[in-house]
């Protein structure tokens, strides 16, 4: 009888993309047992899938975080989109792309006009939404206040889409739009939030008409750069009154004299 049973599936730690596993959080040199993974890897893609899965159904309190956005002294209004529960968000996107009538007649109300809108909506991943929304608003605020243009509340909203903050910028007659949205979790990143900017926010705009500030989150972009980066779009965005393609066709002209950096 052999000293050694062939049969034994063969394991293996080691890999040729360890060395590049300290740049990504993606999921490679897992290692190998036999033709599969090792247990821990199996285990570890198990979890990370409950969390992606957890992140898209968790209910967004938008009242609770409009008085938190309050409480730091910003105007905030919780709506809500036409999607009336999660089942038909995830079923009909285009239900969370407009306001629920009641939303649109509270948006309606006379009100001052605003030069931009900002939007928060939980999108695919609440948890995003509450673990790096108010870091990426605390830097942004500031520096849009400062450029002396007119702010409109904080929109909070339930169940939306993209395309939400062009209903809202077009009942707010808007310039510009920027929306904070929860972005699809993959298997590396559940709490990722993604900036949409939008010139002339109106129902019909098309995604090539933004601009997208993507992957923030720890680990990703810091909220502080993600704040930087959408006060100079929107900049850029009044200067040239355009967005996404259309903007990034023009030339990178330095600031006017003045404007400081």
């Amino acid at each position: 009888m052999s000293g050694s049973d062939d049969s034994t599936p063969a394991t293996s730690a080691s890999d040729d993309w360890n060395w590049l596993s300290r740049y990504t959080e993606a999921r490679i040199a897992l290692g190998r047992c036999g033709p599969g993974v090792p247990t821990s890897a199996h285990l570890g893609f198990q979890a990370a899938h409950a969390e992606a899965r957890d992140a898209v159904l968790k209910p967004f309190d938008a009242e609770g975080f409009a008085a938190e956005v309050a409480a730091r002294g910003w105007p905030a209004l919780a709506v809500h989109s036409r999607a009336a529960d999660r089942s038909i968000y995830l079923q009909r996107p285009d239900a969370g792309r407009l306001l629920s009538p009641v939303s649109e007649a509270l948006l309606s109300e006379p009100r001052a006009s605003a030069d931009i809108v900002l939007v928060i909506a939980d999108g695919l991943s609440s948890r995003a939404v509450q673990v790096n929304a108010l870091p990426v608003l605390d830097p942004l605020m500031p520096r849009l206040t400062a450029s002396g243009r007119r702010l409109s509340p904080v929109i909070v909203a339930s169940q939306g889409r993209v395309a939400l903050a062009d209903h809202i910028g077009e009942l707010l007659g808007a310039s510009a739009s920027i929306i904070l949205i929860g972005e699809r979790p993959g298997l590396s990143a559940a709490d990722s939030l993604g900036l949409y900017l939008t010139w002339m926010p109106r129902r019909g705009r098309v995604d090539s008409e933004r601009n997208c500030i993507s992957n923030v989150r720890q680990g990703g972009l810091a909220p502080a750069d993600a704040a930087v980066q959408a006060a100079e779009l929107i900049e850029r965005m009044f200067r040239h009154q355009a967005a996404g393609v259309g903007l990034a066709r023009l030339p990178q002209l330095p600031p006017p004299e003045g404007d400081g950096v």
